[in-house]
């Protein structure tokens, strides 16, 4: 069935004819479901990334996840790209060749992050990984960087259990600002940007990779200081404690407090 003419009245009719309304109701009660394990899917996931920042909130000294996003596409964008591919229009053909319907963005503070929070997620016994692209180690020709996993996250319905593929994006923020920034540079020149351009933009990527890695080393010498200087801490404690037996506080505090009271 096309998609590019519309149709006129005798062949609305016609079809109307030949697809009967209970075959219309079938279909859309199968869109409906079909959009509904995406939507319930990335709901879960994002579940399980709230518990991550919580738990890094409450129990270590900073969280890596600074924001996330998500996003289902809309019938019409799954549509759009199914006559892009050349796909036969079903649903079956949808979930095969698909697969970013479902998409889950998390921003993290450093590169070694983006690490830490997808060996975290793999790590769930209920999440499938089905592809891994690094896109950090090995960037796209426009300087793109990114690490992107297709994950199978089950879904449980009242009859089934199904797999439903989400894609998760997992970058820092210098990565986040700086494919931001390209994807409206080439939204205003309609995907015709000048070369000229093309090789600024891969340079700011450059520049936002090195900014990335200057800051990471920045973050590790100062946390290298802050743990030195917690041990020296520690260990002139248990020393004193260690000498001098149970720390005997002299008389005249003692008598401060009490006045105090």
């Amino acid at each position: 069935m096309g998609f590019d003419k519309p149709l006129d009245g005798d062949e609305r009719r016609e079809t109307m004819n030949s697809f009967p309304v209970a075959r219309l109701k079938q279909f859309k009660e199968e869109i409906t479901r079909f959009m509904m394990m995406y939507r319930f899917a990335l709901a879960e996931l994002e579940t399980k990334v709230e518990i991550l920042q919580e738990e890094f909130q409450l129990l270590h000294d900073y969280n890596p996840i600074e924001h996330t996003k998500s996003r289902l596409k809309s019938p019409e964008s799954i549509l759009g790209k199914i006559r892009r591919k050349g796909c036969v229009l079903s649903l079956p053909e949808i979930r095969s060749n698909i697969k970013d319907i479902a998409g889950l963005r998390i921003t993290c503070s450093f590169i070694a992050d983006i690490y830490r929070i997808r060996d975290m997620l793999l790590s769930q016994s209920d999440l499938t990984l089905i592809e891994e692209k690094d896109y950090i180690e090995r960037p796209k020709g426009n300087g793109y960087r990114s690490l992107h996993l297709l994950v199978g996250v089950p879904v449980f319905m009242s009859d089934r259990e199904e797999q439903v593929c989400v894609e998760i994006q997992i970058r820092t923020i210098a990565m986040d600002f700086w494919a931001s920034l390209e994807h409206k540079i080439y939204y205003k020149y309609d995907a015709t940007v000048p070369n000229r351009l093309t090789e600024e933009l891969k340079e700011a990527a450059e520049a936002a990779f090195k900014l990335d890695k200057q800051m990471e080393r920045l973050h590790e010498e100062i946390s290298q200081i802050r743990s030195e200087r917690e041990d020296d801490l520690s260990a002139q404690l248990g020393q004193l404690i260690g000498q001098s037996g149970p720390i005997q506080i002299p008389a005249e505090m003692l008598r401060l407090f009490s006045e105090n009271e």
